[in-house]
């Protein structure tokens, strides 16, 4: 098993710290409007990791926080004349939500920020006596000239930016690349600290729910999307390497982004599909496919073409999928559930760098053998029931929410009267109740 270590900027071997158990930080949303489809994919990419891992025996910590306290939160809890909490509850329940219908797990851990206020606290004050961070008139910024090889995750070189046109004014600063861990202030959400009133920086955040849930301070996976490199991940490591001399993490995964058109998504440039409304009109699988069918260090594009493309593939797995437990349950077999041996190219495909693309194709496959079988006319039921099983299992890997209807007696009865029908040449009645079989998802 290898991943693309973003620190190393190489494809290494997976060993955890802990041998059997995985433990993994993905940094979550600001929760002040409903997500968009491009919020989805680390929550696509990470869900489908850590099933992978559970699939093949580590038993796998995932922790995804919220962050709840933030500039955009206050102006919009403000603007729609609510408190912060309230608005905040409210998009983390539409959050989770979505991240259920596009076919995802919620993380076993989902911290938000202002639970750990006075962690953070600590954190900061511990910085402080460190000499990594200094106090200027309630503010505390964090000192990076500490920090020797400050760059080493996005290797963006510290000279370029000092003379980046980039580069915030802060005449507070001792160096304009120093950044905020405790900012000052006493509008909106705000707690009273060593320093005066105000609220934590943004990097600080994820630093302390990492070094309060993982009792290591140091974790095996952390992941988000490409555009958290820097500053957001290279502020974090700074941070740890002060505290605890680590990276905070053995290997850094980031994903690409989800395009609209030729552009990045962001509701920056109003050029969002908000998530739920995607996933409501097209479907969670098909949605999911879409981020699915592309490597995750690999842009997405969320086009007509690719959605078609989606959907004519869920509607073909679907197709296989009923038609295979449909057989087996007229013929009274027992719907297999569970592991399977028949998935070792899926599993390798999975193992090289998560190929989702890969996986996918073998998937695939497998779909058009479960058709072969169906096209016999007397269906091999032990074959029938191993590639079931097989597909099954890959659904579950990643994530696909693709069903079959348990079938009653009536439902039977219905069925085996639509077959006599076809039989008989009734083409009315067989009509009649094929509608209704397709109506209960059985056809």
């Amino acid at each position: 098993m290898r991943f693309y270590n973003s620190l190393t900027n190489s494809v290494e071997p997976f060993k955890p710290i802990h041998e059997g158990k995985v433990s993994m930080y993905v940094c979550g949303p600001t929760v002040y409007n409903f997500p968009h489809i491009g919020n989805m994919r680390p929550v696509v990419v990470f869900d489908t990791l850590r099933r992978f891992l559970n699939y093949v025996g580590f038993e796998v910590t995932y922790v995804s926080n919220f962050t709840d306290v933030d500039d955009k939160i206050i102006k919009e809890a403000e603007k729609q004349g609510k408190t912060e909490k309230e608005l905040t509850e409210f998009f983390i329940g539409e959050f989770q939500k979505t991240t259920l219908q596009i076919g995802s797990e919620l993380p076993n851990i989902a911290p938000k920020v202002t639970e750990y206020l006075p962690k953070i606290i600590d954190y900061v004050a511990r910085l402080v006596e460190l000499g990594a961070a200094y106090v200027v008139d309630g503010d505390v910024f964090f000192r990076i000239s500490k920090i020797s090889d400050y760059g080493c995750l996005s290797k963006i070189n510290i000279d370029d930016l000092l003379v980046g046109a980039r580069i915030e004014e802060n005449n507070k600063k001792e160096s304009p690349l120093d950044f905020a861990l405790w900012k000052k202030t006493n509008t909106g959400l705000c707690w009273d600290s060593p320093w005066g009133k105000g609220r934590p920086g943004w990097h600080t955040e994820c630093c302390v729910m990492i070094d309060t849930i993982f009792e290591d301070h140091y974790i095996d996976i952390h992941g988000g999307g490409y555009d958290l490199k820097f500053p957001h991940h290279e502020n974090e490591i700074a941070q740890a390497e002060a505290m605890h001399h680590n990276k905070i993490a053995k290997y850094w995964l980031h994903n690409a982004f989800i395009n609209f058109g030729s552009e990045k998504m962001s509701k920056s440039l109003g050029n969002v599909l908000f998530a739920k409304d995607t996933i409501e009109k097209f479907g969670g699988p098909t949605c999911r496919l879409v981020i699915l069918n592309a490597h995750y260090r690999q842009p997405v594009s969320f086009t007509d073409e690719t959605i078609n493309a989606a959907t004519q593939e869920v509607n073909k797995l679907s197709f296989a999928y009923r038609q295979l437990a449909l057989a087996l349950q007229i013929n009274n077999v027992d719907v297999p559930q569970g592991k399977t041996s028949n998935m070792e190219k899926f599993l390798e495909a999975l193992a090289d760098d998560l190929n989702t693309a890969n996986a996918l194709a073998e998937l695939y496959q497998v779909t058009k053998v479960a058709n072969q079988i169906l096209r016999n006319r007397e269906i091999n039921l032990q074959k029938a029931s191993e590639i079931f099983k097989t597909m099954n299992a890959m659904f579950n890997v990643l994530g696909l929410d693709i069903t079959y209807r348990k079938l009653t007696d009536d439902d039977k009865k219905i069925y085996h009267d639509y077959l006599t029908a076809k039989s008989n040449k009734d083409f009315a009645l067989s009509d009649q109740l094929r509608i209704i079989l397709m109506e209960r998802n059985i056809l």
